[in-house]
């Protein structure tokens, strides 16, 4: 791999910690610009009152120098307010005495149980810490850095949330993915319909009400990347691949589509095929339609890529389901963190920056270099050889 990172750190621990390697001098980046796309990540009408306690203030330890990416390894940290009230529990030192906060109930849907068999913990709360979304803000300050290194190219990324449990917003995205984040961060659910945002406030109310979650759609969007990223040569290295395991590895995702997916499955293939006409302004061919989002055989095709993803309700319920003391064996009720009624929303803004690893990642597979003018200059030239064939 061309780009390479890692995250570290507990929900309430002491801090989180990444690290993205392969990035090329620069790149203008900046702690204000990381910290803009963190506060994007706490948007969301049913979010929890952590987001309250957390400024996730991104600080940049290494790799950059005078507002610029130096070429070496980026790492970056943020302190978790919240472990100001977890120093005892969360404390890497020996402790002597009760723990307090033992989680011996596991929540159905979570990695409690799972997780607990795996490294043999007797405090499930060992689990719960990493496995917790609350590792996702690294991550969208990792993929912002990316997502800097992206724009330079005249690559950007944005979302919309589509569905909220039952409600669908069905509104036409008409603005360009340069200008929709924009338009969508100032709607409480980050949808475009008006009347699809109401419905969906009510739904989440109805939902906190029941002591219960909801799931939904988003979907997330990337322009200006340019045709023959990616490859068919090997199955690791499709464009598809990379998208598709990025999206799965989000807490709660449990479905990926490109262009219209699934929906592909249940048509002809003259109704799913993106056909080819004589181009215009240059180029030897164009399309009309982008039923692929943005993806074939492997590769992108210089169209908007599209990826939508499907996320279940968060699995801990104000109201909790049944479960099992894995201590004593009784039944009881699920185990109760602080969580959010609904996190579509954050899930969308989330998928953009792992969209904008996987294709900082495959662009410097597809033309390397080590500083931003020598790979920018690569692309232009690419552009013009790639509208002839």
């Amino acid at each position: 791999m061309s780009l390479r990172y890692l995250t570290a750190g507990e929900s309430h621990g002491r801090g989180l910690l990444g690290i993205i390697e392969g990035l090329p001098a620069h790149i203008p980046l900046t702690a204000e610009y990381l910290h803009a796309h963190q506060l994007r990540r706490k948007l969301g009408y049913g979010r929890g009152n952590r987001m309250n306690i957390e400024t996730d203030a991104v600080e940049i330890i290494t790799g950059v120098r005078h507002g610029k990416t130096i070429g070496s390894p980026v790492g970056l940290l943020v302190w978790n307010k919240d472990f100001e009230k977890w120093a005892d529990i969360m404390q890497a030192e020996p402790f002597e005495g009760d723990v307090k906060r033992k989680v011996d109930v596991p929540r159905p849907g979570h990695a409690d149980r799972t997780g607990r068999i795996k490294y043999g913990h007797d405090d499930m709360r060992n689990v719960l810490e990493r496995s917790s979304a609350r590792e996702t803000t690294m991550r969208v300050a990792l993929g912002s850095c990316a997502r800097r290194f992206l724009e330079e190219l005249g690559i950007h990324i944005a979302s919309r949330v589509v569905r909220i449990g039952s409600i669908v917003d069905d509104a036409e995205r008409i603005v360009a993915v340069q200008a929709l984040n924009d338009a969508v961060d100032a709607s409480p659910l980050r949808v475009i319909g008006k009347a699809a945002e109401a419905a969906m406030v009510a739904e989440v109310e109805r939902a906190k009400a029941d002591g219960d979650t909801l799931g939904g759609h988003f979907e997330v969007y990337a322009s200006g990347l340019p045709p023959g990223v990616g490859t068919y040569a090997q199955w690791d290295r499709r464009l598809e691949a990379g998208i598709g395991k990025a999206f799965l590895s989000l807490n709660a995702i449990r479905g990926v589509e490109m262009g219209i997916g699934f929906e592909a499955g249940t048509l002809r293939g003259s109704q799913v095929h993106d056909q080819f006409y004589p181009g215009t302004n240059g180029s030897l061919t164009e399309y009309h339609t982008n039923r692929s989002g943005g993806i074939d055989g492997g590769m992108s095709t210089g169209q908007e890529i599209i990826v939508r993803a499907a996320m279940k309700p968060i699995s801990t319920l104000m109201k909790p389901l049944d479960s099992v003391n894995l201590a004593t064996g009784e039944a009881t009720k699920a185990h109760i963190e602080r969580s959010d009624t609904c996190a579509v929303p954050a899930a969308a803004v989330i998928g953009e920056s792992l969209l904008a690893l996987v294709l900082a990642d495959a662009m410097l597979e597809k033309f390397g270099g080590d500083a931003l003018d020598e790979i920018r200059q690569r692309v232009k030239d690419w552009a013009a050889v790639a509208q002839h064939r």
